[in-house]
């Protein structure tokens, strides 16, 4: 499934916009490590859906506005994202910290949102559940800490590094501070929101994650009381990338 390139301004921000496949519209929001390149999961979901993956502002080729200092303001650049496209009924599926965006949508407003998919998002903590602390971890032991299967993680270490990529990389890195630093990789007013979700939720955890422990989906469970839960065995952070087909079988559901 073909996917074209292009860039949309939005609120003087000029965004990397991959969009494939037809159908109703699917908005998938990445994590900390970007959208570089378009995976097998999202080609499976074109042939469904109408896929729309950007390049959050400060990620990748996209613009970093100086007007983006939290999270809350990634949530908003979207939703006048949906607005700027005319999307409607939109499936807004995020993972990692691409979930915790979504979510940070949904609590706002879900008048075009239909459903939300959220995959190991970040945004919630858990009592008694620690999760990784990517900022103080060389980038490598991230990379391998986002796979159950380390032929994976070996994979993506193995891939050559252009000096461009490095750019990129570091600049993610530093939107990524921006955005979850302090606190780390939550909103602690995010859970007193939850409740004005309301539209259908569908939670996917990877049984062996290692960046955001499966036990978060406890309590992500207790706030979203609705949601329905899939857990996926043998897979870590990442369930979209490690296993696509079931991935993409469980989101259709």
């Amino acid at each position: 499934m073909t996917f074209k390139q292009s860039f949309v301004e939005i609120d003087g921000c000029r965004v990397n916009l991959r969009r494939g496949g037809s159908g109703e519209p699917l908005l998938f929001l990445h994590g900390a490590s970007g959208a570089p390149a378009i995976l097998p999961f999202m080609e499976k979901l074109a042939q469904r859906f109408d896929v729309l993956v950007p390049e959050h502002p400060g990620y990748g080729l996209s613009d970093e506005p100086e007007w983006l200092e939290n999270i809350h303001d990634a949530a908003y650049f979207y939703l006048d994202f949906l607005k700027h496209l005319k999307l409607k009924d939109v499936l807004l599926v995020g993972g990692s910290m691409g979930g915790w965006i979504a979510m940070e949508m949904a609590v706002r407003d879900t008048s075009r949102i239909k459903s939300l998919v959220l995959v190991s998002p970040a945004g919630v903590r858990a009592r008694g559940v620690q999760p990784a602390d990517i900022f103080l971890m060389p980038p490598e032991e991230v990379v391998k800490r986002l796979f159950h299967d380390p032929k994976l993680a070996e994979q993506r270490l193995a891939e050559p590094m252009t000096p461009e990529a490095i750019d990129i990389g570091l600049k993610n890195r530093h939107t990524t501070a921006r955005l979850a630093w302090e606190p780390r990789l939550h909103d602690p007013h995010l859970p007193k929101w939850l409740h004005r979700i309301d539209i259908p939720v569908k939670i996917i955890w990877g049984r062996e994650d290692r960046i955001l422990p499966v036990q978060i989906c406890d309590e992500l469970k207790r706030l979203l009381p609705r949601a329905a839960v899939h857990i996926m065995e043998q897979v870590g952070h990442l369930p979209h990338a490690e296993a696509p087909d079931t991935f993409v079988e469980l989101l259709c559901k």
